[in-house]
């Protein structure tokens, strides 16, 4: 986003795994790291058990994490942007900032420090139920570490302020002077092991690879020379929209790859009518989803093990991926099903034999991929961006500077979710991930050790299961405007009254029969983590 377009519009890290261990302070927020991101909370834990580091965690849900954590708090969920701004206040109110930093990288510190300035430590507590003097300790933990990290995940993403929250978590590190260095960064982590190369090969409906922009006249007539066909001129529909324009009749056919909207997309029972209003539905996966359930033709596809090519990773790491074990029969590879059905409906020039020959394209249109080889990437890789053959990769960005020249921070107003508690639905519902199972279930599911180590549960606090007279592992309904879904009570300490979680991974209880499809105006990411609930004991 603006200064930090490079990592910030990709959803990359700007930092590396590997400098995890130089932050003197790290911040968590609105990430389950050790159930949804589990190799990094290891270094995470790794840093703080064996070396410098000190942990602060804000989190709805005390995650295992907390567990590790110097400060461990509780956030109202949908408030990230008044905590965010009320440690901001108490820093630059005690002077903790990097002012040298500021003056020389930075731009719109004015307006920030007056938005700032009514975030008291006392007016967010009433705002999010942290305590006054927790906010004060994070802040000076925080604003006074040489070298502090921030981490975070969809906790922070998806909400209708989704764009203000991942704005707010750059304020924070610019006005600290931590981007640019080992051990800083802001790092949000990516949800699944190749979301990064999808996203920096142009898998965004308003940006070509490597993040340029469809809607610039001079990116574009590169790509039409280089690919021989007229090309768009304005962005695309996101995937939350496309289900909307299905309902209004706008779209007649789904190309689904590799995604299972009907587990994964907010209020199902709207989309799964969105998806029975179009005429043709494309499948193309490993196994028979519940979304392949509904296509016209299903194309089955090879598993990460069974094919060669690249993966990009949270970190920007672009790694060799050497074939393990031979496919079954009757499946194919992603991108030889494309090619041969390109050509079948006309297309010229793909005459790609093997997915090296992709890469080789690609790195004539990619600046930020322009010295990435099969050669060098070996065994460990290349973080991008690598512009040239004797490019060494980046493993930190905005080193010295940002792309932009100077880095913006942003006067950033807390706005509520869109959905909040009342008589009727009293509590607040979140969703998303546990250890044991991976996204909708498509691989994990298919696995009975992991389906009885988790099954679905809605997390609930004791004080709530001791008022609804609901005991543990007990039947309960949860219901929203949405819908109702049965599912297992799991009462524990570990979440605070007033707050339930559902894991979304789960066919039988799905939790996005429940949730809102309210969007973030800018970048249209629904709202999972935050609409109104209630539980009825069965």
């Amino acid at each position: 986003m603006a200064g930090l377009a490079a990592s910030f519009g990709s959803g990359a890290m700007t930092n590396d795994i590997a400098g995890i261990k130089n932050a003197d302070v790290i911040l968590v927020i609105g990430s389950d790291t050790t159930s949804a991101h589990p190799v990094i909370a290891a270094r995470i834990k790794q840093a703080v058990r064996f070396g410098k580091t000190k942990l602060i965690v804000i989190d709805p849900k005390k995650i295992r994490l907390a567990d590790y954590a110097t400060i461990y708090a509780a956030q109202r969920c949908g408030t990230d942007v008044a905590v965010l701004n009320g440690i901001m206040h108490v820093i630059i109110k005690n002077n903790w900032h990097d002012a040298a930093y500021v003056e020389e990288r930075c731009e719109g510190f004015e307006d920030l420090k007056k938005e700032v300035e009514k975030y008291t430590p006392g007016y967010v507590e009433k705002i999010s139920g942290i305590p006054a003097a927790q906010i004060e300790e994070i802040a000076e933990l925080f604003g006074k570490a040489p070298t502090a990290a921030l981490f975070y995940a969809m906790g922070i993403t998806q909400h209708t302020t989704g764009v203000d929250n991942v704005w707010s978590t750059a304020n924070l590190q610019m006005l600290c002077g931590n981007l640019g260095k080992s051990g800083g960064g802001v790092n949000p982590l990516r949800g699944q092991s190749n979301v990064q190369g999808a996203c920096d090969m142009g898998g965004l409906p308003n940006v070509f690879p490597a993040y340029q922009k469809v809607d610039d006249p001079a990116i574009r007539e590169k790509f039409e020379n280089a690919w021989k066909v007229k090309l768009p001129e304005k962005p695309g529909l996101t995937v939350t929209t496309m289900i909307q324009a299905a309902h209004e009749g706008k779209i007649k056919a789904f190309y689904i790859m590799g995604e299972n909207p009907m587990i994964s997309d907010p209020d199902l029972t709207h989309a799964e009518e969105s998806l029975k209003h179009v005429d043709f539905i494309v499948v193309q996966d490993m196994f028979l989803t519940e979304t392949a359930a509904l296509a016209d033709v299903v194309l089955p596809a090879t598993a990460y093990a069974e094919k060669e090519g690249t993966f990009s990773n949270t970190e920007r790491r672009v790694q060799l991926l050497k074939k393990a074990v031979e496919p079954p029969a009757g499946t194919r590879h992603d991108w030889e099903i494309i090619r041969d059905l390109a050509g079948s409906m006309g297309a010229a020039g793909w005459d790609y034999s093997r997915s090296e020959d992709i890469l080789r394209e690609l790195v004539t249109l990619a600046p930020s991929y322009g010295g990435i080889t099969y050669e060098r990437l070996g065994r460990n890789g290349l973080h991008w961006p690598c512009p040239t053959k004797e490019h060494p990769g980046t493993p930190v960005l905005h080193v010295g500077k940002f792309s932009r020249g100077k880095g913006l921070m942003k006067a950033i107003p807390f706005k509520e979710p869109a959905e909040l508690p009342d008589a009727e639905y009293p509590l607040i519902m979140s969703s998303g991930r546990v250890l044991e199972q991976f996204h909708t279930g498509t691989m994990s599911r298919k696995t009975e050790g992991l389906n009885r180590l988790a099954g679905p549960m809605v997390m609930m606090s004791v004080e709530d299961a001791e008022a609804l007279g609901i005991a543990n592992s007990e039947k309960v309904r949860v219901t929203t405007r949405r819908g109702s879904i049965v599912t297992n009570a799991f009462v524990t300490k570990r979440i605070g009254r007033g707050t339930i979680f559902l894991p979304f991974h789960y066919a039988e209880a799905p939790a996005n029969r429940l949730t809102i499809a309210a969007l973030d105006p800018v970048a249209k990411i629904p709202e999972y983590k935050v609409c109104a609930a209630r539980i009825d004991k069965i």
